[in-house]
């Protein structure tokens, strides 16, 4: 898997243009598309019925007139919800999206998509393996636009390993936690996406080393963009898509 053709471009909108625009939500993407980005990052878990859609938090509070436990939801009461009024009144009524619906998108306009497997708390390796079966669906026959799956979950990368071993994956890490590099080579990894303050020379070419890409998130500053690109990082998630041209 670590020698699959790398094709994701090196500038990736963090949930769209999730800071500009309601984050994980169609208008976020079409903003980041308006600022020429052609390769996002998204957030994906399961309603109660297993439904794969956007959301990033475990609860609906912050980015959605909903209350409580988002998993806890059939998608049919999901999909009523404004996930857009918080942002501001021109976002008013934005819908969640599917992971279907976001596919579309970005199958329609050429655009990669870096889908992060976001479980709620209890069903890590169920969501990895109905996320990747999804994705293997809705992806199925495109030899492009590319297609990358990653989690801070290990047990939700084998559930996608098991479910569509076909499909790249990449582990995230907010830490380099003990057996992180042994986890990412059992799980076949094709890259490491980890918190930019991570990263340093070395790092990089340790990923390099063992054939893998090295990501970082969130990346908003320029001097440590140069600085992350001269480490020679092979991709850099932005919430700033109005500051770097991708």
């Amino acid at each position: 898997m670590s020698s699959i053709d790398w094709r994701l471009p090196r500038w990736i909108a963090h949930r769209g243009a999730g800071k500009l625009a309601p984050e994980n939500t169609l208008a976020a993407f079409r903003l980041g598309a308006q600022h020429g980005y052609r390769a996002f990052e998204c957030d994906v878990k399961l309603s109660a019925d297993g439904v794969p859609f956007l959301l990033h938090d475990d609860t609906l509070e912050r980015t959605s007139n909903g209350h409580g436990d988002a998993g806890a939801l059939d998608w049919a009461r999901l999909s009523l919800l404004d996930a857009g009024g918080w942002h501001g009144r021109t976002h008013a009524g934005e819908p969640l999206p599917t992971l279907a619906g976001i596919a579309a998108f970005c199958l329609r306009n050429g655009h990669a998509l870096n889908i992060e497997i976001k479980p709620s708390p209890g069903r890590e390796r169920e969501t990895g393996e109905e996320v990747a079966r999804e994705a293997a669906r809705l992806w199925q026959g495109q030899a492009t636009p590319p297609l990358l799956l990653s989690s801070f979950k290990p047990d939700a990368l084998e559930g996608a390993q098991a479910a569509a071993e076909a499909l790249p994956r990449a582990l995230l890490l907010d830490s380099l936690w003990e057996g992180w590099f042994e986890r990412a080579q059992a799980l076949d990894c094709v890259g490491i996406v980890a918190d930019h303050r991570l990263y340093d020379a070395a790092l990089v070419e340790r990923i390099h080393a063992a054939g893998w890409r090295a990501l970082a998130y969130t990346v908003n500053d320029p001097p440590r963009a140069a600085e992350l690109l001269a480490f020679g990082l092979d991709g850099l998630i932005t919430d700033a898509v109005d500051r770097f041209a991708p």
